[in-house]
């Protein structure tokens, strides 16, 4: 009538993964994660994931955070490195570094920031400049 099968193939699966990092908690180091993970407590330190990050109001991040996605309510100081969408609610502090693919940034909100943008990198020649569209070249007419 009962089974553990699902619980035993969800592990074995490794589906899905989420970490909290509760309100009252302070990590101190260097850590991957291939989950999502919600930080309500305190981390100093470089962090590595896969997953999303979501940060709490209470929460704080200071160091270097390399990720897919984050979505702050606290603060964070440092190095972030995103290739998907930093979201700002207006609570949020932020300060330092930010290269993200995608902004998305709520009224309210403190963004103390070098902020780099990762699809306009590519386009920027070492002037600085957006790079001028090459013409195509057209056949020469015979007569």
């Amino acid at each position: 009538m009962f089974s553990d099968n699902k619980k035993d193939k969800h592990m074995v699966e490794g589906t899905s993964s989420q970490n909290i990092i509760s309100q009252g908690t302070k990590i101190v180091g260097d850590f991957n994660s291939e989950g999502d993970f919600r930080v309500d407590g305190i981390i100093e330190g470089n962090i590595k994931t896969t997953g999303k990050v979501v940060v709490g109001k209470a929460g704080f991040i200071k160091g270097t955070l390399q990720g897919t996605d984050a979505y702050f309510e606290g603060k964070f100081s440092g190095k972030l490195s995103l290739s998907g969408t930093l979201t700002l609610k207006s609570a949020s502090h932020i300060e330092g570094e930010v290269v993200v693919g995608k902004l998305a940034v709520e009224p309210g909100a403190t963004f103390n920031v070098t902020c780099v943008m990762k699809g306009s990198v590519k386009d920027m020649n070492k002037s600085g400049q957006a790079p001028q569209q090459q013409k195509k070249s057209e056949p020469e007419k015979t007569a």
